[in-house]
This record gives structure tokens, C-alpha cells and sequence, in this order.
């Protein structure tokens, strides 16, 4: 089949979510031609859509924790981030805290380290700080987490266990609200965004020469950046990259449940993540809860071949075993009968920690592997993905001296290098969504 058309941008952006909204709008300001394309009829309409969009710091690296210190400020000046014009109904950022449970797999002084470099204020709570502070939370020590079919689930805790505290630590109200204002932020710097349009291919000589879309229609650019989500490997294999890749990426899916708070939390709401018993817990408005799960080996993961292949309902049996651990922790807490929440996929690497990184092909760009845990440094992924090719396009090798970002609400000088497409798997990761 003939081409049907043909335009030129300079940057074609591949995903339109979160990071890829956030991409363009960068690259824009940069005073780039951008084009989005994205098969998903929306913005935000695939990953991000199902997300949490929990905003914490705990993280097993310095740039894990300064990326996400440094987007809190973009979060909490979320208008002055975007430069919008007045009028645009813009998602919220709700300042909850966050209590992260003690757990054996990420013990206090791995991060504890981290956020006093970062200047990250936090509180210091024993079992009993966190009685008072948490209204009707069961302070057992039950690690590890257990299947809720078996019978040592529901023993006695032996020991107690406390928490440590993050006054700045919240949630994102709407996360696919969010990626509209990137979307829309990009819009007024000129990009253009196609949906509703797959990439069928990748057209390259010595460097990436354009994007070929169903249908026919080619966009020619000097520069890709594949912001694909759970779908980057597909990507990255149309544009024959991936081979110089030491960590490894691949779908999963995962669930994330809406119950009503107890009445304990209804009017005292807080974030937690609890890696004891393998869940994650943020406030909903209108009196809910989110309950999301940490990969638990106990528990089996649901690794897809396919994206496209995803069940986009939850199911009776990961929503049980995720409020009954809830429940478990909050015994306030009732089960429902009946499922409520959304499932969707993440885009994980083998340790848990995302790419943003040139590739072995000239123009060619990735950022990718954001595991469920990225969403909260989307404002700063599009500044990191903006320094590097305003690097590498300059002829200099991001592989051979690795930017550093300077990030301007915080001060940090964040290495670059820490998300490379090469780095050696980071061995301080919990191996779950918590990075």
C-alpha cells in the first residue's frame, strides 16, 4: 500500500499518557515541532487512567528520591508548572502525609540516608505514634505477607511495628485530568497531538528518519521519543533497538480497588504503603479508598504477552485478597461482596526502576519502564527527557558523560545515569511497585 500522506515535525512523541504528555510539552518549550500520536482515543487513556497517582519519596536511590521531592514542588504549583492560561480545570494535588510501615525488604536506613540529603522532613514513629496518628489501624508486625486462604494469615502478631512519616506525601486527585493539562500546556507550545492513530513502524537509516502510522500516513522527523508505556517494547523492536539493553522490560497487569474508608479515616485521611502485608492505601474523595497491592510473592503475577489482550474489569479473587489485607491492617474496614475498581498495566523493568535514556539509534529515545511507580515524577521525566537530547543532539554522548539535572525547586543535581538503558540492575530495589 502506497503512502497515503506525509508531514515533517522534528520530535514525533509515541504515547500520549502521562510521560508522554509531559515529553511533549518540554520539548516544546525547547522550541521544538512535536507531534503525539497515540492509539488510545484520549489523553491519559491507557496506563495512567489507572493509576493511583500516590506522590511519596521512599525510593532505593538518591535519583529515585530527588526526582520525586523535586515533582512534589511541581505538584503543589501545578498552575505556575504549566503556564496555562486562566480557566483550564486543572487536577489537584492533596496533601494527605504518607506513613510508610516498617518491613524488613526496605528497612529505614536504607532511605532514611536519602531524604536527609535530599532535605525531605519526615517524623520517626513507633508502634504507638502510629496507633495515634493512624485512627484504628492494628499495628501487628505480620510479615511476610501471606495468602488470605491460608491459615497463618489470621495468627496473632507477635511483634509491633511503627512507621516513618512524610508530612509532604499525597496524592494527585485526577491522574488522567493531569496528563490533559500536560497535553494541553504542550498544545499551547504548538505540539499536535494524533489519537486514535497506531504506529506500525519506524523508519531508519543512520539515524531515525520518520513514524508510519495504520493507515499509510508517515510523519518524518529527526527524532522519536518512545514513551509507549506498556507497548515500548513493541516500539523499540519497530525501531530495532533494545539489543544494548541490560534491563529487561515487560507488561503486568495489576488492580487497584475502590472501598468505602472507615469511619475512623473518613475525616482523618492519610496515604500508607504497607509491604508487611503487601498492600498500599490512599484516601478517594467522597469517603473511598484506593487499595492497590505490592507483588507480594505470595501472590502469582499476571505477566501479559499482549497489552492489547488486557481485562480492564476487576477480578473477585485479587479484589479479596487486597481489602481482606487492607482489612486486615484496618479492621474497621468492611469487605464488599462486589468488586469495584479498575485494572490496568504497568510497564515494569526487571528492577523496578525506569528508563530515560538515548539508545543505540541516533534520535531515537526512550522513556520507558515506569513499573506503577512514575506517575507522581511525570512533571520532572519531560525536563530529564529534554536535557538529554538537547544533549545528545548537540554531540554529546549522554552514554559517555550523563547528565545531570539541575532541578529548580529543589536544588538537587540529579545523575542522569541512574536511569540508563545500561546501568547495572539496582540491587537496593524491593522488586515491586515500590522502586
Amino acid at each position: 500500500m502506497g503512502r497515503k500522506s506525509s508531514m515533517r515535525a522534528d520530535v514525533v512523541v509515541i504515547g500520549a499518557g502521562v510521560v508522554g504528555a509531559s515529553v511533549a510539552f518540554e520539548l516544546a518549550k525547547a522550541g521544538y515541532g512535536v507531534v503525539v500520536v497515540d492509539k488510545a482515543a484520549g489523553v491519559g487513556h491507557g496506563s495512567t487512567s489507572a493509576s493511583s497517582a500516590v506522590v511519596r519519596f521512599n525510593f532505593s536511590t538518591a535519583a529515585g528520591v530527588d526526582a520525586a521531592w523535586e515533582s512534589r514542588a511541581c505538584w503543589e504549583s501545578w498552575a505556575d508548572h504549566l503556564e496555562l492560561p486562566a480557566g483550564h480545570d486543572l487536577a489537584r494535588y492533596v496533601r494527605t502525609g504518607l506513613a510508610m510501615l516498617d518491613v524488613d525488604l526496605a528497612p529505614r536506613k536504607t532511605y532514611l540516608p536519602l531524604f536527609d540529603a535530599a532535605g525531605i522532613p519526615y517524623e520517626e514513629w513507633d508502634s504507638a505514634t502510629l496507633a495515634a496518628r493512624v485512627p484504628g489501624i492494628d499495628v501487628g508486625k505480620y510479615w511476610p505477607p501471606k495468602r488470605v486462604d491460608d491459615d497463618a494469615f489470621w495468627k496473632d502478631a507477635e511483634a509491633t511495628l511503627g512507621a516513618v512519616y512524610t508530612p509532604d506525601g499525597g496524592y494527585v486527585n485526577d491522574p488522567q485530568l493531569a496528563a490533559r493539562n500536560l497535553a494541553d500546556a504542550a498544545a499551547t507550545r504548538g505540539a499536535e497531538f494524533r489519537l486514535g492513530r497506531e504506529v506500525v513502524g519506524i523508519d531508519r537509516g543512520e539515524r531515525v528518519t520518520g513514524v508510519r502510522l495504520a493507515g499509510g500516513e508517515r510523519l518524518a522527523c529527526a527524532i522519536v521519543v518512545n514513551a509507549a508505556g506498556p507497548w515500548s517494547s513493541r516500539v523499540n523492536a519497530l525501531a530495532g533497538v533494545g539489543g544494548d539493553f541490560t534491563v529487561g522490560l515487560r507488561p503486568m497487569r495489576q488492580e487497584v480497588h475502590h472501598v468505602p474508608a472507615p469511619e475512623p479515616l473518613r475525616t482523618k485521611g492519610i496515604c500508607f504503603a504497607d509491604m508487611d502485608l503487601g498492600t498500599y492505601v490512599r484516601p478517594e474523595t467522597g469517603g473511598g479508598l484506593l487499595v492497590g497491592g505490592t507483588e507480594p510473592e505470595c501472590d502469582p503475577v499476571q505477566w501479559l504477552d499482549d497489552p492489547d489482550a488486557l481485562n480492564p474489569n476487576p477480578t473477585q479473587a485479587v479484589f479479596d485478597a487486597q481489602v481482606t489485607r487492607a482489612a486486615r491492617r484496618l479492621p474497621e474496614l468492611a469487605v464488599p461482596n462486589r468488586a469495584r475498581g479498575v485494572a490496568g498495566v504497568y510497564d515494569v523493568a526487571d528492577d523496578w526502576t525506569p528508563i530515560y535514556d538515548q539508545s543505540d539509534l541516533p534520535g531515537f529515545y526512550v522513556a520507558i519502564g515506569t513499573s506503577g511507580n512514575q506517575f507522581k515524577n511525570a512533571p520532572v521525566v519531560g525536563r530529564f527527557l529534554a536535557a538529554i537530547v538537547e544533549q545528545v543532539e548537540n554531540g554529546r554522548s549522554h552514554d559517555e558523560f550523563p547528565v545531570r539535572f539541575h532541578a529548580p525547586h529543589t536544588g538537587a543535581e540529579i545523575d542522569l545515569a541512574a536511569f540508563s538503558r545500561r546501568r547495572p540492575l539496582n540491587s537496593g530495589s524491593s522488586g515491586t511497585v515500590m522502586g
